[in-house]
């Protein structure tokens, strides 16, 4: 007998017995469906309700269950946008209605001061004249979303997801089952629509905001210091962007550089990374979630003449990114979707940014934003489209049928203006202009810096030979920190600086791979050290050395400190302690020292004249180099 099934994945047909167990109807709806889940899979003899669980009716036959030649089944998907956890900037504006206020006009305002009309009534966020009133080129994912939906009304279809993520592959099997499967048939029912390129008219992020100019200093040292290229993950967080009616920002607050090979004019990476997950957790335990917010990479040549500027290359009449970095950036967005409760997979688009490190047209290092549109994400996940030797060039591959990569590849067109200001369509085919897949993201620094991270002075990892991170470099700073000091309340003043050098994203990553500190406890290192309030008071740090795992660290650093140097007397004379010098001496040592700064016009720190020695006012050691800092305990010189 002919059993009919209707899912969301299609319509299709299938051959049974009437003895047949009803496993063989699970079998058929497996092959269909896309990442099914066992546990969810229902059936029902009508579009909506009466579902009934497969895996209850388990020993029974079809017959038996009532399904007769030509039966319609319902294959009940289950609704994955209804639990999907969205991201704390999409509550945000899920909870907002983002409308624009203006003020009263006092030219065509006839009403009262509570009364309102067309010329003072908000707008829409998606007012296209505010939009081209204000340069803004994209709407906001938000504002978007708000355009396409519908308003609420009695209707199934207002209730559905309005967005649906572009797929350009083959559909397989066909939905029709009417032949064999690609790349043996196809037909107008399982094959993609023609494309045509166009600019995107949302973007999911609208602005790239790096937390402190330290961190793509400190980004750029690696640079500086060889001039080979590198790459680092963008590791912050998404927050409201007032800027542009409901935006959204991507907040950077720290750069994780992996393994890599850089070159003079590129660099080899290796993807997917290893650390992704760990470095993803770590992140996720600050006092306000971090994830990857995108990727960053420099791209600097040195000009000719003047070694300290760079070239101008990536500007309207070259390419901002190339075809290879496009692709690059469609993979990863790909890789790294959203969660969203408007799109029926409960998934849609990408927030990842793709950030550039480059010359500007003065000589001077900038950072350039971008996305790619999901017209690129879907044609690289179709592999219809490749890089090619012109960086602002994409390729459209050939068609290939063979069994093993067989790839279809519908007609693209592009549209431009031409010499005469008209419009004009144009294949794709063989290659067109990288521009068709770019969004551009706004990008700046916070006017008034309050980074989640206080330091930045531990070593970078995956910095071969020029930094290293290791634990003997923790515990001699540990060290250094915990030198006596003389200073009234030094305890406090200790403590701060502790917190304020263990407030380092690259500090804590590395302290999490060591085994000296237990999940938990990085877990309260990571909490505390990224409190808003970390440096208001020097017993907020006092969590993490409560901890065991500082206990044991602290323990090794002082079992591993290096012995005082010895203070033999010399060749025939008895040894003579502290307790053997009369305190009138002390006095009298204490007074010439006094009388030879007074003269020299130092102070309690101070230097002589006769030397460059400068005493610390903490420690007492004598200093002889000229920098501004202790040698042994650290502490600032006077």
């Amino acid at each position: 007998m002919l059993v009919r099934l209707r899912s969301k994945d299609g319509n299709f047909r299938y051959e049974f017995n009437p003895d047949d167990d009803i496993s063989k109807l699970l079998e058929k709806i497996l092959e269909t469906a896309q990442d099914p889940d066992l546990s969810s899979i229902t059936i029902s003899n009508q579009p909506r309700g009466n579902e009934v669980k497969i895996s209850s009716l388990k020993g029974q036959t079809l017959k038996r269950l009532g399904l007769n030649h030509g039966d319609l089944v319902f294959d009940v998907a289950k609704r994955p946008w209804e639990a999907v956890q969205e991201d704390p900037v999409d509550v945000y504006w899920r909870s907002h209605s983002g409308k624009i206020p203006r003020q009263r006009d006092s030219r065509f305002c006839k009403h009262a001061l509570n009364g309102m009309c067309d010329y003072c009534m908000p707008l829409e966020p998606y007012d296209a004249a505010y939009h081209k009133e204000h340069s803004i080129k994209h709407l906001s994912y938000h504002a978007y979303l708000q355009k396409i939906t519908p308003k609420p009304t009695a209707s199934a279809a207002s209730q559905l997801p309005p967005l649906n993520p572009l797929n350009y592959n083959v559909k397989v099997p066909c939905p029709t089952g009417s032949h064999p499967p690609w790349p043996a048939g196809i037909c107008t029912a399982c094959q993609p629509s023609a494309i045509t390129l166009q600019s995107q008219p949302f973007r999911m992020v609208d602005h790239l905001e790096i937390a402190s100019t330290e961190i793509i200093d400190r980004f750029l040292q690696a640079w500086r210091k060889t001039g080979m290229q590198r790459f680092g993950w963008l590791i912050g967080r998404y927050e409201p962007y007032d800027k542009v009616p409901m935006g959204v920002k991507a907040v950077v607050e720290a750069i994780y550089e992996p393994p890599q090979q850089g070159e003079l004019d590129g660099l080899t990476l290796g993807w997917p990374w290893e650390e992704e997950g760990r470095i993803r957790h770590v992140s996720s335990l600050a006092s306000t979630p971090l994830t990857v917010v995108g990727y960053i990479f420099t791209d600097l040549d040195p000009t000719p003449e003047d070694r300290t500027k760079s070239v101008y290359k990536r500007h309207p009449q070259s390419f901002f990114l190339s075809s290879l970095e496009a692709i690059f950036a469609a993979t990863l967005q790909k890789a790294n979707p959203t969660l969203s409760k408007s799109s029926p997979t409960g998934q849609f688009a990408s927030r990842l940014v793709t950030a550039v490190l480059t010359g500007t047209e003065d000589g001077q290092v900038d950072v350039k934003a971008y996305q790619v549109s999901e017209q690129a994400v879907a044609m690289v996940d179709a592999d219809m489209i490749e890089a090619s030797i012109d960086p602002g060039i994409v390729r459209v591959k050939e068609e290939d049928r063979s069994d093993g990569s067989a790839r279809y590849v519908p007609d693209v067109f592009f549209s431009y203006k031409n010499e005469y200001g008209l419009e004009v369509k144009k294949s794709a085919k063989p290659c067109f202009p990288v521009e068709y897949l770019l969004v551009n993201v706004t990008h700046g620094f916070p006017q008034s810096p309050s980074p989640v991270f206080q330091s930045t002075q531990f070593a970078i990892e995956n910095r071969p030979g020029l930094e290293d991170q290791n634990v003997d470099n923790v515990m001699a700073t540990l060290r250094r920190l915990e030198a006596p000091s003389l200073h009234p309340g030094s305890e406090s003043y200790k403590n701060l600086e502790l917190a304020k050098w263990l407030s380092d994203w690259h500090l804590v990553a590395f302290l999490e791979t060591t085994q000296l500190l237990s999940p938990d406890d990085v877990k309260v290192m990571m909490r505390t050290v990224t409190s808003p309030n970390l440096l208001e008071d020097a017993g907020n740090i006092d969590p993490v050395l409560s901890t065991e795992g500082w206990q044991t660290l602290m323990t090794f650093t002082r079992e591993s400190a290096p012995a005082p140097p010895s203070t033999s007397a010399p060749s025939g004379t008895d040894s003579m302690t502290d307790d053997d010098i009369p305190p009138e001496v002390y006095d009298q040592i204490a007074a010439e020292e006094a009388a030879s700064r007074a003269a020299t016009g130092g102070g309690a720190g101070g230097a002589t004249s006769s030397s460059n020695i400068r005493i610390c006012q903490y420690c007492t050691f004598e200093n002889t180099h000229g920098g501004s800092d202790c040698e042994v305990c650290g502490l600032p010189l006077a």
